[in-house]
């Protein structure tokens, strides 16, 4: 069997315009609606909804590669390079900083161009340790397959699913070159449909010992955003990509497989950029809800503890709020969280959760 790279046309693919014609229409649709509404809004809504955005696209995105990042550190990182307020933050590690320092290039100098030495740059902030977990890998240089071919592969230690070998070390060079000189490029080509392109052929290629996912969904985010025009972001490929992370890799796997008529994996691109598009509703609601909330207690007296515990209800806390979680989060004894949460339902801003149980649990009224 033949993967696609070892064809004699690599890499002049071909589709199906009529089939494409239908997704890519309506992605340019909800685009120019999501545009419309976010002019809408003020500069601190704006930049509030480009903050969910952009955490959720580092969140989920290293998720998929199955490496969970603490979501306030991140969203730390993104707000101190937004000149947002962090004091309620915490602190983020030099790695987060690293992932956080690739999406922000990727999105917010998408007019500059791509180059070797940029990726290289990219590959090393996602790897300030030179090491994938355990492992020393090649930093800030394509790979050397010295311990054989590289296998794009999923699933845990034992369960590994192997779903295409990539090119050998030896074309490496050459082929990035082409690649390279393909994406700065101007030419009449659909740019949303470029990002589509451009996200599989560096996947293909795998020109990393790793981080090679995280980088085509950056590239793919950097063309996205050169289609959008302006610098900011109001929603997330990676977190859609996320939800359909089998199916993700299955038409990867497929396409690997097949010939260079790669119809369906711009189909299911649009279609997951589509749903990607439609879900910024629920984050712009949530975006609104909170900063209302504020605007209705911004002369209510508040403790630190309790603003750094409402804004996490806000931001996506993780399973139900009780006074132990309270305590352990905002650093305080069990007594001092339960007479802050107490406060707070004197105030009508939270309330005991109807499902009961044998821990007291606390819900956001907004």
């Amino acid at each position: 069997m033949l993967y696609i790279h070892q064809l004699p046309d690599w890499p002049k693919f071909t589709w199906d315009p009529a089939s494409v014609l239908s997704p890519l229409g309506m992605v340019r649709h909800l685009q120019g609606r999501l545009s419309g509404k976010m002019i809408t809004l003020g500069f601190g809504l704006q930049q509030d909804a480009e903050l969910e955005t952009l955490t959720q696209d580092v969140l989920k995105s290293n998720d998929i590669e199955g490496e969970f990042l603490d979501p306030g550190q991140v969203r730390s990182s993104i707000a101190r390079r937004l000149g947002m307020d962090i004091s309620r933050l915490p602190p983020s590690d030099r790695y987060i900083d690293g992932v956080v320092d690739v999406m922000m290039d990727a999105t917010r100098n998408s007019n500059q161009p791509l180059s070797k030495e940029r990726l290289f740059d990219w590959h090393a902030a996602l790897f300030p340790t030179g090491r994938s977990g355990m492992y020393k890998i090649m930093v800030a240089g394509w790979r050397n397959d010295v311990t054989g071919p590289m296998e794009v592969v999923s699933g845990g230690i034992g369960r590994e699913r192997v779903h295409f070998q990539a090119p050998a070390a030896a074309v490496l060079e050459k082929e990035m070159d082409v690649f390279i000189q393909w994406f700065n490029r101007e030419d009449s080509l659909d740019p949303v449909i470029k990002a589509a392109i451009a996200h599989l052929w560096f996947i293909t290629l795998h020109p990393f010992d790793d981080g090679n996912g995280r980088i085509a969904r950056a590239i793919a985010d950097m063309q996205l955003s050169k289609a959008e025009g302006p610098f900011r972001r109001f929603y997330s490929m990676s977190a859609q990509i996320r939800k359909e992370r089998n199916q993700y890799y299955a038409i990867l796997e497929s396409t690997q497989k097949g010939d260079l008529d790669i119809t369906e994996w711009l189909v299911w691109f649009l279609h997951c950029l589509n749903s990607a598009l439609q879900n910024t509703d629920s984050m712009l609601a949530q975006v609104l809800t909170k900063a209302n909330f504020w605007d209705k207690h911004r002369n209510t007296n508040l403790n630190d503890r309790q603003r750094l515990m409402l804004n996490k209800l806000f931001d996506g806390f993780e399973g139900k709020l009780n006074t132990s979680k309270w305590a352990k989060i905002a650093k305080c004894s069990a007594d001092t969280a339960l007479r802050d949460i107490q406060d707070l339902m004197n105030k009508g801003i939270l309330q005991k959760a109807a499902d009961g149980g044998r821990n007291t649990n606390y819900d956001l009224l907004t």
